[in-house]
């Protein structure tokens, strides 16, 4: 066995293992072309091993150059993917690769088998750390000058154009294995420093609503229950006097209103200070306090299985029925209100619909409750969540209904 070429300078790179500064991101791995000739690459290897004498076989030198195939194609297919391997999978594929490309070079010198050193050597030097794959790589380029001393009939000459050629590759794969670690240490560091910014952008905004949760405590809330004590006092006062009844009833319900704002104004601020928002459990709270200060009977039905929903949607779902429950016993006669919550696999309905006498709810910037929760801004809320809100009137009172996407 004789050979008188001295190897070629490229051969069977594959160029998949030849990851971008941005591998490990999902969908983003090497281009299609540089695939196509990696591909292309492996598949010349093959062709040549099956096609140029001696041939895979059962006689003669068949048999080897069969196991040569077959280490070689086992190797590679193994060591192949573009991703984490589990510890020494990639190793023994590499040698087993290595393995066939020498017992190629010694038994089918006038193939493309010996080019699978270029395989190895890339691969060492992309996907085996440090010493390792220098180990990896310097054993094969030595086993494989050590065959083509054997065989080769210019052996210095074929060893020094494998050694030019190989080593320049694996210098290459090393310096773009440090570049992709390089880049993904900068992009950790980056997505730190988002953090970082956005840990301080979150501390910005909770300092800021703790001071409004202040202002609101000591400007709005103070005004309220000083408000709510002056309309008690005026009530006994009344009622002491003998005032009209008319006249105790309206500064009764004043003082329902004074003491309602005053319990929203301390909600907001628990909010803005971080605690549980109010959502759809406090439906029946609602209810109740409507039945305790109205002659209309409030029912609530909940159907479908329910399922946890965003602080923005629980939220939405309570002011819209709160909204709706206040017109309701500001400008209807109505002697039943219906409150129906229902989960499907599409969204979440909340309908508020009131039955009687009376005149139709006004919707519109008029119909805002104390809170300034009027049916428009609830509306506003549910656009902004991808719901929407309708309020209309029916045949014998008013219905309004929230429906917000799962």
């Amino acid at each position: 066995m004789t050979r008188a070429r001295a190897p070629p300078t490229v051969w069977a790179v594959n160029l998949r293992e030849l990851p971008p500064l941005n591998a490990g991101r999902p969908g983003q791995g090497a281009p299609v072309g540089l695939r196509v000739v990696g591909y292309t690459s492996l598949a010349v290897i093959f062709v040549s091993v099956l096609t140029v004498d001696p041939r895979p076989g059962l006689h003669g030198d068949g048999p080897l150059v069969a196991l040569g195939f077959v280490l070689l194609a086992a190797g590679i297919a193994v060591s192949l993917p573009n991703r984490e391997l589990p510890a020494g999978r990639r190793l023994v594929a590499l040698l087993a690769a290595a393995a066939g490309t020498c017992l190629l070079t010694a038994v089918q010198p006038h193939s493309a088998g010996f080019a699978g050193i270029y395989y190895v050597v890339v691969l060492a030097g992309m996907r085996l750390p440090g010493r390792l794959g220098l180990a990896v790589a310097g054993a094969t380029l030595g086993a494989e000058a050590l065959v083509m001393a054997s065989t080769a009939e210019h052996p210095s000459g074929s060893i020094a154009g494998l050694v030019f050629s190989v080593v320049p590759w694996f210098l290459v794969m090393r310096l773009v294995r440090r570049l992709v670690e390089r880049g993904r240490q900068a992009e950790a560091l980056v997505e730190e420093l988002r953090e970082s910014r956005a840990a301080h952008a979150e501390s910005a905004a909770l300092a800021e609503r703790g001071r409004v949760a202040r202002e609101m405590h000591d400007v709005l809330a103070h005004s309220l229950s000083a408000l709510a004590l002056q309309l008690e006092g005026a009530r006994l006062l009344a009622r002491d006097r003998d005032a009209d009844p008319d006249v105790v009833a309206a500064i009764e319900r004043a003082h329902h209103l004074a003491a309602g704002g005053l319990a929203e104004a301390r909600q907001a601020i628990a909010a803005l200070r971080g605690e549980e928002l109010p959502g759809p459990e406090r439906l029946q709270a609602l209810a109740d306090a409507f039945a305790e200060h109205s002659a209309a009977h409030c029912a609530v039905t909940v159907t479908g299985t329910p399922r946890e929903l965003s602080s923005e949607a629980r939220l939405a779902l309570y002011r819209t029925a709160q909204e709706a429950l206040t017109n309701v016993r500001r400008h209807s006669a109505a002697d039943r209100v219906e409150i129906a919550l229902r989960y499907a696999p599409d969204g979440t309905t909340l309908v508020v619909e009131d039955h009687g006498p009376g005149a139709p709810v006004v919707v519109g910037p008029g119909s805002s409750s104390g809170g300034g929760y009027g049916l428009p801004g609830m509306r506003e809320r549910a656009e902004l969540l991808g719901g929407r809100l309708s309020a209309e009137p029916t045949a014998d009172g008013f219905r309004v209904e929230l429906w917000l996407p799962a």
